[in-house]
């Protein structure tokens, strides 16, 4: 049986994802080029993009290496539309509406490298997911992937969701969701017990742009509503909570403007590993 959280990406946060996937892209600029890098110096023939999104990371690794087949896997059908949409034309890549924790590719076809851009917290049993990733993996296959750090080292989520009247409240530290992977001693042990092995992590700070453009205060506190902590809030407000909301997440931004781009700090983990 799906979960809440699976269910809600299947939904109504796909749907919202799919349709912010620009501003989304711009929000990863700084983390997608560190982990292009980290692709690019690895060898690779066959590429699996594990919670794929919108297919940024997929098109990234493609492009990079047109002789390579790269997969990307999201269980969200309005994500996986929109990556094979921005597809067209690129022939080594394809996209894949499953659930990366029990997918099997067709044909016993396994991959040498598996990454992921923060697609990897959802998981209802993350030992069993990686798990099943490894078994898809060739010997000595290579697995990157990032994760957000702990809650309170993320402005750009923990600001924004103290504008909330009551504030927004925080899940089980170890629930499927987007601070699921903040303990590295955690993520550690997911994935030794999953079979992977020279595990290592290390963090990542980068800014993530929320607003850019003409007017990006308006651009920011139009994508902070659709994005993010608050925007479930917002959802259920009545008309007047969310203009008093929106007065505030206003000023909030204009705080964080500079140089024509509003910018906040955001702490990621770097998790590579092998399979043995």
């Amino acid at each position: 049986m799906a979960s809440s959280d699976t269910q809600e990406w299947q939904g109504r946060v796909g749907k919202s994802w799919a349709s912010e996937w620009q501003r989304t892209d711009r929000s990863f600029r700084m983390l997608t080029s560190e982990l292009e890098r980290r692709i690019a110096g690895n060898p690779y023939a066959n590429l699996l993009d594990v919670g794929c999104g919108a297919g940024e990371l997929s098109l990234v690794a493609a492009q990079g290496r047109p002789e390579a087949r790269v997969t990307g896997v999201d269980i969200s059908p309005d994500l996986i539309d929109v990556a094979r949409l921005r597809s067209g034309g690129i022939p080594n890549v394809r996209f894949e509406l499953a659930d990366a924790a029990s997918w099997r590719p067709g044909d016993g076809e396994s991959f040498d490298l598996q990454v992921s851009r923060h697609g990897v917290m959802f998981f209802d049993q993350p030992v069993a997911a990686f798990a099943n990733l490894r078994a898809i993996s060739a010997p000595g296959a290579n697995l990157i992937f990032s994760c957000f750090r702990s809650l309170e080292e993320n402005p750009f989520f923990r600001l924004a969701g103290k504008l909330v009247d009551g504030g927004v409240s925080l899940p089980d530290p170890h629930a499927p969701g987007p601070f699921a992977f903040a303990d590295a001693e955690r993520v550690h042990g997911i994935l030794s017990d999953a079979g992977w092995c020279n595990v290592s992590i290390v963090p990542f700070d980068f800014q993530m742009i929320a607003g850019a453009g003409e007017d990006p205060v308006s651009d920011a506190v139009s994508y902070f509503s659709r994005i993010g902590p608050a925007a479930r809030a917002i959802s259920l407000m009545d008309d007047m909570a969310k203009q008093s909301f929106r007065m505030k997440l206003e000023g909030f931004v204009r705080e964080h403007l500079s140089a024509d781009e509003v910018a906040l700090g955001a702490a990621a983990w770097i998790v590579t590993a092998t399979r043995d």
